[in-house]
């Protein structure tokens, strides 16, 4: 009968658990209040290269050092009742090679003091890649820009006044190309102004804000502009704490990804969904610091557009990389540097009819907030 149901399309609710957690390619434990090993999935057996059973009641400390990363997590989760994920963690003990994962930790409810925790390798390293693309994009147009204003403007200002000279004595025909030669001079010009923002390396002005508001200012620029044809859902957790941000610079951020999101969704049935939601634990490591970053409030452009191209996705915040015909390439530059001068990080998943970017954001403590 079962069988049948299934067959005909009807939701199967049989399968075991266990068999699903086997079946998962990332290791996952169960920690116990004592930190014994309660459980082990086929893919933790293959990371530790132990079986099951000799998994099974193993002090934690057996398999990885006392100091490591992961009890460091199993214990926050046990202290604050709340999921914990680590980014870009390096495990490493005399039995393993070095790792690189993403450690998330989360409490069983129905069992205080045991925790689930989930070690993704490899395909989760790449998002994480993905996601701190932006600051080396950033810190690249930043110095691009830089070298732009001081090479490229001088000369361009000499070649532009020796053409207004030719065109004192120049024949009708040859006037034409000497009003060329103004054009194009006046239009390189006009791309490195553009281009000067990223070249200011002073501390943004920050406080407190609304990234609701910051979300609605955007949406209402794009209704009465160029997206007049666009679907809009909000999806707003009521309840999110204010940014620690510059209000003008978030506007311009989602602006831009509003703008990609326009321009990527079809013509007739396009939507782009605004979305908030409050994560718990997510923590980013500070370049040259052992300090980590608090990143709980997550923004979230979705559009259901054809999705970003494979062979742009590893250099999507790269500047001047772009796929329309007119385009300059800046908008996502100009957004990663945001981003990165907020302390954040902004990631994309993208297939066929749902692009995500993700905006994770620093919260505006209640220090912030007095000072304010």
């Amino acid at each position: 009968m079962a069988k049948n149901g299934a067959q005909r399309g009807i939701p199967r609710f049989d399968i075991e658990p266990a068999a699903i957690l086997a079946a998962l390619p990332d290791p996952v434990l169960v920690v116990d209040t004592g930190n014994r090993l309660h459980y082990a999935n086929t893919a933790a057996e293959q990371f530790f290269a132990l079986s099951a059973a000799s998994l099974h009641g193993l002090p934690l400390d057996q398999i990885l050092p006392p100091d490591s990363p992961v009890t460091t997590l199993i214990e926050s989760v046990r202290r604050t009742g709340h999921s914990v994920s680590e980014y870009g963690v390096l495990i490493e003990s005399p039995r393993l090679r070095s790792h690189t994962v993403t450690i998330q930790a989360t409490p069983i409810a129905e069992d205080r003091g045991d925790v689930v925790v989930l070690l993704q390798q490899r395909s989760m390293a790449d998002k994480i890649d993905r996601q701190l693309t932006h600051r080396n994009a950033a810190r690249s147009v930043t110095a691009m820009a830089a070298m732009l204003a001081h090479e490229v403007k001088n000369p361009l200002s000499g070649i532009r006044g020796a053409a207004q000279l030719l065109e004192e004595n120049a024949s009708q025909p040859d006037r034409e190309l000497t009003h060329l030669i103004c054009d194009e001079a006046d239009r390189i010009c006009a791309l490195v102004d553009r281009m000067e923002v990223f070249s200011d390396r002073r501390p943004i002005e920050r406080s407190p804000v609304n990234i609701h508001e910051v979300l609605d200012r955007a949406r209402l620029l794009a209704q009465n502009g160029f997206a007049r044809h666009v679907r809009f859902v909000a999806d707003y957790d009521p309840s999110l704490p204010p940014v620690h941000g510059n209000r003008d610079l978030l506007i311009q951020t989602f602006l831009n990804l509003v703008k990609n999101a326009a321009e990527a969704v079809p013509a007739q049935g396009g939507e782009i969904q605004l979305a908030t939601a409050y994560q718990h634990g997510v923590r980013l490591a500070v370049p040259g610091s052992d300090d980590r970053v608090h990143l709980p409030l997550v923004v979230s452009i979705i559009d259901n557009g054809e999705g970003v191209p494979e062979d742009l996705r590893a250099h999507l915040f790269d500047p001047f990389v772009t796929t329309k015909h007119n385009g300059t390439g800046l908008g996502l530059a100009l957004v990663a540097k945001v981003v990165n001068d907020h302390g954040g990080v902004i990631e994309f998943d993208s297939q066929p009819r749902r692009t995500v970017f993700r905006v994770c954001l620093p919260m505006a403590t209640q220090q912030v907030s007095e000072a304010a």
